[in-house]
């Protein structure tokens, strides 16, 4: 659901008044556990085995060669996917990056060598972070530690259900007020009501779980040489910073908007279609195949 404002430009833009050339073949998996590729019924489903999964779908479906684009989750398993299928994957198209905000406090002496401008955006995502682990970890908490016990009160209540999804996109959107300034009100309670039909309260919320508890866990992203973008909504969860994006990340187009937050697809379809378009762009000529 979250990338139906974005399907249409994508792949017909002179329909919406783009340039055929940019047209895009589509394939928009949900991740196991979510919607309908759920409800899953074995454990292990962390973002590394969905990676490798999303890799052989391509595969089966006779791509050699791919893009690939995300946010939330989406983003950690589209950088994995490139990180782990470098000569399938031509680039990653990201707009949120893990591990990209400062995680933290700046030191100093690294502060001393940024730029006015860096120095004071990663003084402020430090900010962000600190303000996100104090006030909004809540609910990724109890996904990581109980899922199933959560799963028993939202797959029982519809409203539950709803307030347990509303309240993101009421935190985490670019909203003046309600869920509804930001994120059109029949698509935002379809997203709700795909989780509620299919069952999938629990096994969503697990691949929390899957994450915390899997062997990794708590170490920094591995690095990835695949060209990577990054558009950066002023809203979102946590602030990129480039300088730190850069260690671990090949960063060839970084973009910053004024307005959207971490539903991007849903709340700033124009702006993400559009970045989306001029980073391809720039890595289309690298296709052989």
């Amino acid at each position: 659901m979250e990338f139906t404002e974005i399907t249409g430009p994508l792949s017909d833009p002179r329909a919406h008044g783009g340039d055929p050339s940019d047209a895009f073949h589509l394939v928009v998996p949900s991740i196991p556990g979510f919607g309908f590729s759920g409800p899953t019924r074995e454990t292990g489903w962390e973002f590394r085995r969905v990676a490798a999964a999303f890799a052989e779908l391509m595969r089966r479906l006779g791509y050699r060669r791919y893009g690939a684009q995300g946010g939330d989750w989406g983003s950690v398993i589209s950088r994995e996917l490139g990180r782990t299928h470098p000569d399938q994957t031509i680039g990653v198209h990201l707009n949120l990056l893990p591990g990209g905000a400062a995680a933290e406090e700046p030191d100093a002496d690294r502060l001393a060598t940024l730029s006015p401008g860096e120095r004071e955006r990663t003084l402020a995502s430090w900010r962000r972070t600190q303000q996100w682990n104090r006030d909004s970890t809540g609910y990724a908490d109890i996904q990581s530690t109980r899922p199933q016990t959560l799963a028993y009160g939202l797959t029982d209540s519809p409203v539950g259900q709803l307030a347990w999804i509303t309240e993101k996109f009421k935190e985490w959107t670019d909203s003046r007020d309600r869920p509804e300034d930001a994120v059109d009100r029949d698509l935002l309670l379809t997203n709700v009501m795909l989780y509620w039909l299919t069952g999938t309260a629990g096994s969503s919320a697990r691949i929390y779980y899957e994450r915390a508890h899997a062997d990794y866990w708590g170490t920094p992203p591995e690095p990835s040489a695949v060209p990577t973008a990054l558009a950066v909504f002023p809203h979102e969860n946590f602030v990129a910073v480039r300088h730190i994006a850069e260690q671990t990340d090949r960063i060839v187009q970084w973009s910053e908007f004024d307005r959207g937050g971490h539903f991007a697809a849903m709340e700033e379809p124009d702006l993400l279609v559009a970045d989306i378009r001029t980073f391809f762009r720039k890595v289309r000529g690298t296709v052989s195949d």
